[in-house]
């Protein structure tokens, strides 16, 4: 948004800024004055807080301060096209998704990942499957768990394996599914290149799973 300029004395321009444009700066200003203020008000209700868990002032005050950190991302991604480098824990928050209203298709991603932590019971797996997938002899040469992992993933849907994952030699390790907002895609349009970086403002909702929520004190 350019400010608007006219010929002044001499050879100089006198810029004067739209009523417009001066007002959505103005918004940001005070977003971002907003965030300063809930941020004290956050930091003097956690201070002061005498209950060990669950202390409302301290869960209001934290509610207060996300809703003034999403305003302000919002006004300063609207008015300077910038974003801050925070974000608030959880599905983003309301405000944060920029995506349509009515989105006409959606892109479920999924990631999961595994130790191998039993190799042979890996490859015993994939032999089972696949007669012509040569063991490996007492020298270990043979087939060897690149070629056990094609054999097993190419036989078995993801959720399976999931499912029994301790069946084919595998332990679990982190996991999350995002639900992004996309355009329809003709087949086969993006194959060639699938995993291109999600937008994280078309994101819907996510799921995660890890060891480390397993090991949070619980009440």
């Amino acid at each position: 948004m350019e400010p608007l300029c006219t010929p002044g004395p001499g050879t100089d321009s006198v810029c004067l800024m739209s009523d417009a444009a001066q007002l959505t700066r103005t918004e940001v200003r005070e977003a971002a004055e907003a965030v300063k203020a809930a941020i004290d008000r956050h930091l003097e209700a956690v201070s002061s807080s005498t209950t060990a868990d669950d202390d409302p002032a301290v869960f209001a005050a934290y509610e207060e301060l996300a809703a003034a950190a999403i305003t302000y991302d919002q006004l300063l991604y609207e008015v300077y096209d910038e974003v801050t480098p925070f974000e608030v824990p959880g599905d983003g928050g309301p405000g944060s998704y920029r995506g349509p209203a009515e989105p006409e298709a959606i892109s479920v991603l999924i990631r999961r990942d595994y130790r191998i932590a039993d190799p042979r019971r890996l490859r015993a797996q994939a032999e089972r499957l696949d007669s012509s997938l040569a063991p490996r002899d007492e020298g270990g040469t043979g087939e060897g768990v690149t070629a056990a992992v094609g054999v097993v993933f190419g036989e078995y849907e993801p959720d399976e394996i999931a499912a029994r994952a301790e069946e084919f030699g595998l332990e679990e390790g982190d996991a999350t599914l995002w639900v992004t907002a996309t355009d329809p895609a003709e087949p086969g349009e993006w194959l060639s290149e699938p995993f291109d970086s999600p937008d994280p403002h078309l994101l819907l909702c996510r799921f995660d799973v890890s060891e480390v929520y397993d090991d949070e004190p619980e009440d």
